[in-house]
């Protein structure tokens, strides 16, 4: 299969995806703010929160899963995760926008994610994320069409993993009090940026480091 055409079931496939994913939440907000969805978070049953939770983690199995099928290599069904994982994000909150209007600006605050704890940001720093990863993807794809290896480094890995650490911490942080505060919640953008920067930085000594090592290669 041409890598156009993965691309393009791929992108089919985590549209649909957050088409449910969207819609579940639809009902939830229905049920638990039928006023409308705003902080502090309402508590919700136990049994409902279990069902939540293995929710989240089918969703990330799932687009796990599809990458695998996709991709050949270690390096390719990664990249194709990082963009299912992107497209499926920000197509959540399109789905959201189209079917109840939300939210109404990028700085509205969400509940993203519940696993390990629970994770909260304006909306806007998840699309950054999503955006970030759809780009490496394709610049991973790209490389492995080309049969290119990438030339990583110490450097490189110390600067991803150290943004990572930064936007999951920016992410967490305190979740027990701001689950609790009202609109607008705190947020670390300073922590967030600089996560941000670093992965960035990684991937651009990543792609350098491997475009001057292919240039040399061909000298030889």
């Amino acid at each position: 299969m041409k890598l156009s055409n993965k691309i393009f079931a791929v992108l089919i496939f985590s549209i649909a995806m957050a088409y449910l994913e969207s819609a579940i939440v639809v009902y939830l907000r229905l049920l638990y703010y039928p006023e409308g969805f705003i902080f502090p978070i309402k508590i919700i049953p136990d049994e409902i929160f279990l069902i939540e939770f293995g929710r989240e983690l089918a969703t990330i199995f799932m687009l796990a899963s599809i990458s695998y099928l996709i991709g050949v290599k270690f390096v390719e069904r990664f990249a194709y995760f990082l963009f299912t994982f992107g497209v499926w994000d920000i197509f959540y909150y399109v789905w959201l926008k189209v079917f109840i209007n939300w939210p109404a600006s990028f700085l509205k605050d969400d509940l993203l994610f519940l696993i390990p704890v629970p994770w909260i940001s304006p909306v806007l720093a998840p699309i950054i994320i999503s955006i970030i990863f759809i780009v490496m993807s394709i610049i991973l794809l790209t490389f492995q069409l080309k049969e290119r290896r990438i030339k990583s480094g110490l450097l490189v890995y110390v600067s991803i993993v150290l943004g990572v650490m930064l936007i999951l911490f920016s992410f967490m942080w305190d979740f027990q009090n701001r689950l609790k505060m009202s609109s607008p919640v705190d947020f670390l953008w300073e922590v967030f940026g600089i996560g941000v920067f670093l992965i960035v930085l990684g991937c651009v000594i990543l792609i350098r480091s491997s475009l001057i090592r292919i240039k040399l290669n061909g000298k030889t």
